[in-house]
């Protein structure tokens, strides 16, 4: 029996790790095996990724990020998503092309992505500016590129023109106020899986 394909997506400082990770204990609780990942993974270009995202010295130009994130996900699908998947699994990842296609542009981005595999279910957790960056305070640590205002405004904006563009494609999104308490996000992100 397949596997499912689930992807959560929203800005930074939205939750989105947080609600990868209590989805997976919730499916497993019923004895669903769910398969926590994101993007940028950990593997070599996702290093690569992160070091770009971080403007570490000697990291690559934050040009080349939609060209990265697409080797990147590639190899995702075919190291962890695929298998996961052909052996019944729940994949949750935290970020996929829904991501690519808000931050870098979707004119830009989609020729690189329109090939990967559609999720079963994309979850979009809405977020306000000001609750992301709070988020993004709190957890300390350096801001990455795309942590500021002015950009978090711009792909709030382009998360809903992507999520359009998608479903009028027959993808299955759906959004989620994530201005709540975590465990009633995390109700509703079930309640949709």
């Amino acid at each position: 029996m397949a596997g499912r394909f689930v992807v959560i997506e929203g800005l930074d400082g939205a939750g989105t790790t947080t609600q990868v990770a209590l989805l997976a204990r919730a499916l497993g609780a019923r004895g669903v095996e769910g398969v926590s990942t994101r993007e940028p993974t950990d593997g070599p270009i996702g290093r690569v990724i992160r070091s770009t995202l971080r403007a570490e010295e000697g990291a690559a130009s934050p040009s080349s990020l939609p060209w990265l994130f697409a080797a990147d996900r590639a190899d995702h699908l075919a190291r962890v998503v695929e298998p996961a998947v052909a052996r019944g699994a729940t994949v949750i990842s935290d970020r996929y092309y829904h991501s690519s296609l808000a931050y870098q542009g979707i004119d830009q981005a989609w020729p690189l992505n329109r090939l990967f595999r559609t999720p079963d279910l994309t979850i979009l957790v809405e977020v306000p500016v000001d609750v992301a960056l709070a988020r993004i305070a709190a957890r300390g640590g350096e801001r990455e590129i795309f942590e500021h205002r002015s950009k978090l405004a711009q792909v709030t904006s382009a998360y809903r023109a992507v999520a359009t563009r998608l479903r009028d494609l027959g993808h299955r999104i759906e959004a989620v106020d994530g201005d709540r308490p975590i465990a009633q996000v995390a109700e509703a992100i079930l309640a949709l899986v």
